[in-house]
């Protein structure tokens, strides 16, 4: 646990962070609700797992937006090392430095040599960036994307960060923030992270909506959908994360498929446009090939009779 202050002018409660996240449109269960709070009320980094598209980095540009702080967004991925994530020299300008210093005589190697390591001479990745507070005095919300696209050995680095909200800097030192930026790291799971990374953090697995939350964010996501549309896309959507599919359709796919369903006046699911439009929910040929006619008229009957059956009760 860390003890430096926490950051400030944060939700007091789990029902008001259930009513922070539904201030940005973001339909959210009670036990996220909660793990967030907790993350919020400790200071301590959340982790998100769960299947790609089913809202996790939604979650970081929410609470930026709604506590009004700026976002810093490391996108991770295969190679990522301390000069894309973290800080690096800017050469260019050191250079120039060094010119000058020979040009006007100063050749003092030592002081030289200090000199052009100084703070202004650095690049601030998006880690170092999260430890500052903007020109404003607003503390960051530091997201950590898809962490589980990069290598253990960047996992390790990541260590100091989370625990002591710090960098050390060889040529400076350790540069430790004021206040500790709010921490977001998400992955789909594609590898194990390791534990020790796990144990800095708040855990919570973020998985599919039911059927009734992803009603509710389809009425905010997708408003000009008609109601009947939304029923069917969702009960749809519902039935086919019950099938051995290569890629189940995120609650993103599902906001997709349906406002491309607006896009072309879609009222009402039926099996042509079912068959033409799958390419909004499926992203793997495979699993659009499954959905012959025969299993397309199947589920829909299925759903026809699921939104009927809601509508009579």
């Amino acid at each position: 646990m860390n003890d430096q202050a926490q950051p400030t002018n944060l939700p007091d409660s789990i029902d008001a962070t259930l009513a922070l996240l539904d201030s940005g449109d973001y339909v959210a269960d009670r036990r996220l609700a909660t793990a967030l709070f907790l993350a919020l009320r400790m200071g301590r980094p959340l982790f998100l797992e769960g299947e790609a598209g089913v809202g996790k980095t939604e979650i970081a540009k929410v609470i930026a937006r709604t506590l009004d702080r700026p976002l810093v967004r490391l996108q991770c991925y295969e190679g990522l090392d301390v000069a894309s994530a973290v800080y690096e020299w800017n050469y260019q300008r050191q250079m120039v430095e060094i010119r000058l210093a020979e040009a006007s005589g100063d050749v003092d190697r030592e002081y030289l040599a200090e000199d052009v390591f100084d703070r202004r001479f650095l690049i601030k990745r998006p880690l170092l960036q999260a430890l500052e507070t903007d020109p404003s005095g607003r503390t960051p919300v530091l997201l950590i994307d898809e962490l589980d696209r990069t290598d253990e050995p960047f996992e390790a680095y990541l260590l100091e960060v989370l625990s002591d909200f710090q960098v050390t800097i060889p040529e400076i030192g350790t540069i430790t923030a004021d206040e500790p930026p709010i921490v977001i790291i998400t992955s789909n799971r594609t590898r194990e992270i390791h534990d020790a990374v796990k144990r800095r953090c708040l855990y919570h697995w973020v998985d599919y909506p039911n059927a009734e939350r992803e009603l509710n964010i389809l009425r905010l996501k997708a408003p000009n959908a008609a109601e009947t549309l939304s029923r069917q896309v969702v009960a749809f959507v519902q039935e086919l994360r019950e099938m051995d599919l290569y890629k189940l359709p995120g609650v993103a796919e599902t906001i997709d498929w349906t406002n491309a369903l607006v896009a072309i006046d879609q009222l009402t699911l039926d099996p042509a446009v079912i068959h033409s439009t799958l390419g909004v929910l499926l992203k793997y040929q495979d699993d659009i090939a499954r959905m012959d006619n025969e299993q397309v008229n199947a589920l829909l009957q299925r759903v026809n009779a699921e939104v009927a059956q809601a509508r009579d009760g």
